[in-house]
């Protein structure tokens, strides 16, 4: 009993110690793309991600070390934490939504979709949306980590695939964090609301279902794969985070430098007097390769456990086209309601939507 109520409250201990370290260990203050929604004026960012996953890690490290927390603590409570995870975010999102005022939309869409734009606490210190993010990422490690240990405590040593998904969900978590002035300029911050899809799915669905891959085979024996496989498997991984990060990083130089060129590509762009948009590089691939680089990443993800027949591996990579197929068309209507008459220039020029020559 004790083990169940410890386990459904580990999540809200550790929300609570990483909403600490980001609130109290040093930052930079980054201005970002999104705008108040009442001044009309930019939104400031304090960023400290990779030092708060760095440190929680540690801490992590030290109470498995000092024997005070088993390094494998997160597995062993991994239902229960999940519980605790998944009312945390509910009370969040509910927390969040109900005081404020209504969109105008259904009550249910408003609870799911949210009615603040970009909500900001402490003087602006912690953004609601980045925060979120934070914690997910910071406890997707860490349950990576736990159920890693399980491995080695089971076996004695960690297999070469399960060590190959936890780097790659591990370089997924630090590339985030390392970049996180970049994701200033992406969909989530100015086009969402914080709601139960953003709240609860930072809080409870983010860091305990991207890691699907490794919770349902950390109890399995190494499928002693061999070196070429695993090889491929990592490049096809770094070949989906090569078109996600490259587009995300073209973007971002684009909107803050846009005579930058990137990667040695000098931006090439359609414009109609005032506005601007980029036609070349990664983005004149398709309107949203970086889309198709997350899918990549995903597979990538699900082959690196050595189990392709195992169909939990599989829910991860279609979780990304059960939502970034539908998040396109919403983005190109959006897009075209912006833009009018440049848009339709536009998807002239750049005629795929995510998959180059086939969508």
């Amino acid at each position: 009993m004790m083990t169940a109520i410890s386990g459904f409250f580990t999540p809200w201990m550790i929300y609570a110690l990483i909403t600490i370290l980001h609130y109290f260990l040093p930052a930079r203050w980054v201005t970002g793309y999104v705008k108040h929604s009442d001044t009309g004026v930019l939104l400031n960012y304090r960023l400290n991600g990779r030092l708060v996953l760095l440190v929680t890690v540690l801490l992590w490290f030290l109470s498995g070390f000092f024997d005070w927390v088993p390094f494998e603590w997160l597995y062993t409570v991994r239902w229960y934490s999940l519980a605790g995870a998944f009312v945390f975010g509910l009370v969040f999102s509910l927390w969040i939504v109900i005081p404020y005022r209504s969109t105008g939309k259904k009550w249910l869409s408003d609870i799911f979709l949210g009615r603040l734009e970009n909500p900001q606490f402490k003087n602006g210190k912690i953004d609601a949306k980045m925060w979120l993010y934070l914690v997910g990422a910071v406890m997707l490690e860490l349950n990576v980590l736990g159920f890693v240990a399980q491995h080695y405590q089971e076996y004695g040593s960690v297999s070469a695939n399960l060590l190959l998904c936890a780097a790659m969900l591990t370089y997924f978590v630090w590339d985030y964090l390392s970049f996180e002035k970049v994701h200033l300029y992406t969909y989530d911050l100015f086009a969402e609301r914080v709601g139960i899809k953003l709240g609860w799915g930072c809080l409870a669905f983010y860091p305990y279902f991207y890691p699907v891959a490794i919770w349902a085979t950390t109890d399995l024996p190494d499928p002693n794969l061999p070196v070429w496989q695993i090889i491929i498997f990592a490049l096809l991984f770094l070949s989906g985070w090569t078109m996600a990060r490259g587009a995300n990083m073209q973007k971002y130089f684009f909107k803050t430098q846009p005579q930058r060129p990137f990667l040695g590509i000098k931006p090439k762009t359609i414009s109609d007097g005032s506005r601007s948009l980029l036609i070349n590089g990664f983005w004149g691939l398709s309107r949203h390769i970086n889309y198709l680089g997350e899918i990549i990443m995903g597979v990538a993800i699900a082959l690196s456990v050595g189990y392709p027949g195992l169909l939990w591996v599989w829910l991860y990579p279609l979780y990304y086209v059960a939502l970034l197929f539908p998040r396109q068309i919403d983005d190109d209507k959006r897009c075209a309601a912006k833009y009018g008459e440049l848009w339709q220039q536009y998807t002239k020029k750049v005629k795929y939507r995510i998959i180059p020559y086939i969508y």
